[in-house]
């Protein structure tokens, strides 16, 4: 196939997961995670140039990558990509740019960063 999108090199699993907030009184920032569908994907990582920087305004030291997956109209920035292997979760990756949509809706393509909660991890 000639163009942007080549679903050939769709070669990882992952799911694409929706954040579900929690309605309950003292629930403010403990919503959970929801599948929304698991799908073959084309994830390319960022290379860094000179170890932690910016680089256009992106956190290398976060792990940055590029995800491509066959185009869906159910995608959306505040969504989250969980890398599997072998049907268990490798990688844990927030939508940082995107998606943007890929020749005639072929396909979608997405930068994401490796998810870290906010607040103090100790």
């Amino acid at each position: 196939m000639t163009g942007v999108f080549d679903p050939s090199k769709l070669n990882r699993r992952v799911r694409i997961e929706r954040p579900v907030p929690d309605t309950s009184l003292d629930g403010a920032g403990s919503g959970t995670w929801a599948l929304v569908k698991e799908v073959w994907a084309e994830v390319q990582d960022n290379l860094p140039s000179r170890g932690e920087k910016l680089a256009d305004g992106i956190n290398v030291a976060a792990r940055p990558a590029r995800v491509r997956i066959r185009f869906r109209d159910d995608v959306a920035s505040n969504m989250r990509i969980v890398l599997l292997r072998k049907k268990v979760p490798e990688r844990v990756m927030q939508i940082i740019a995107g998606p943007a949509v890929l020749g005639n809706r072929d396909g979608l393509e997405m930068v994401v960063e490796d998810y870290r909660p906010a607040g103090n991890p100790a």
